[in-house]
């Protein structure tokens, strides 16, 4: 465990993963391909509460929300985040960032960083996830269902943000592509939403721009496979046991031309109304709360609109878990 690269208050712990095979986009050959790893990241001077929360971030993301860390940690619980293979610190020469082909696949990481994070005993574990880690944590619950004691999904990726064509007929052609092609490059992340984030380019936030880019972000045929046949599984249902609570913002910007307006107080990645139309897909116990003036990244929105979604969070699991209990 070394000090993490957010400061003394933060160390990072790496976390070895069983070899996988994944290579450089273009290698000929993936044989020498180091093996994947995840990164559990924990802050040092956390809650004094027998209660443990673990963050899981979103598509070419990693943690760096302290602020929001902080607000854990005021409730009294042990703040957690990991790091999935090939994102932020687990990024590792050789391999492919962000490269995954079924989602199955991270749960390894989750295995690992839960294991790790219940080595302390606690109480209650609670899952907190983004976007795309809004995905893969309900999938992950469903296979392992008394891996967590609750579940906060911060604007989950249910859906494609996309017209039926696309959502449809376009997914069904790239099933076949993707077995035949499956490092095609099919799409690009727009970029409106990142400028709008990094203090480089007028926001508010600093970030690694090597682990969370905002340019040229390609999106791959097989990832996106495996994005939307984890869609689909949602669109089953799910049987989660766990209270599941997602939070979204209060209405949907352009993705492609979004406003100023819409970049600083709406969604500008995803379909709020798709969220919340298989929200309650995931299982019996979903509670749907919305967030005027919240960004896709509710923890990254303005004071006013970060401070109701923690209000949100932890209203509810105090009715849910009860209180936080004291005391090692």
């Amino acid at each position: 465990m070394t000090e993490d690269v957010l400061g003394p208050d933060w160390v990072a712990r790496t976390l070895p993963l069983p070899p996988d095979g994944v290579g450089p986009m273009h290698a000929r050959t993936t044989a020498d391909a180091p093996d994947p790893v995840a990164t559990l990241v924990h802050r040092t001077d956390a809650g004094a509460g027998r209660r443990a929360v673990l963050y899981v971030h979103g598509f070419t993301d990693y943690f760096f929300q302290t602020e929001h860390a902080r607000r854990w940690t005021a409730e009294g619980y042990d703040f957690y985040a990991v790091d999935l293979r090939d994102y932020g610190r687990s990024i590792r020469p050789g391999r492919t960032p962000g490269w995954v082909t079924d989602l199955a696949t991270y749960d390894q990481d989750l295995d690992a960083a839960l294991t790790a994070v219940r080595e302390h005993h606690y109480d209650q574990v609670v899952l907190l996830a983004h976007s795309t880690g809004g995905l893969i944590t309900p999938l992950y619950l469903d296979r392992h269902p008394g891996a967590a004691d609750a579940l906060v999904l911060n604007s989950p990726w249910l859906d494609l943000n996309s017209g039926w064509v696309n959502r449809v007929i376009t997914t069904r052609v790239l099933d076949a592509v993707a077995l035949r092609v499956p490092r095609l490059r099919v799409s690009t992340l727009g970029e409106g939403y990142g400028r709008s984030l990094h203090t480089s380019t007028g926001g508010d936030w600093d970030y690694d721009l090597a682990w969370k880019p905002i340019y040229d972000v390609p999106v791959y045929a097989a990832w996106l496979r495996a994005i939307r046949r984890g869609h689909a599984r949602v669109a089953r249902g799910l049987d989660l046991l766990v209270p599941v609570l997602v939070c979204t913002s209060g209405r949907s910007g352009h993705p492609d031309r979004p406003t100023e307006r819409d970049l600083a107080a709406a969604d500008c990645v995803l379909d709020v109304a798709h969220m919340h139309a298989r929200g309650p897909l995931l299982g019996a116990d979903v509670t749907m709360v919305t967030i005027d003036g919240g960004r896709h990244d509710l923890a990254l929105s303005s004071p006013q609109a970060r401070g109701a979604y923690e209000d949100a969070i932890f209203g509810w699991l105090r009715r849910r878990l009860g209180p936080v209990r004291t005391g090692r």
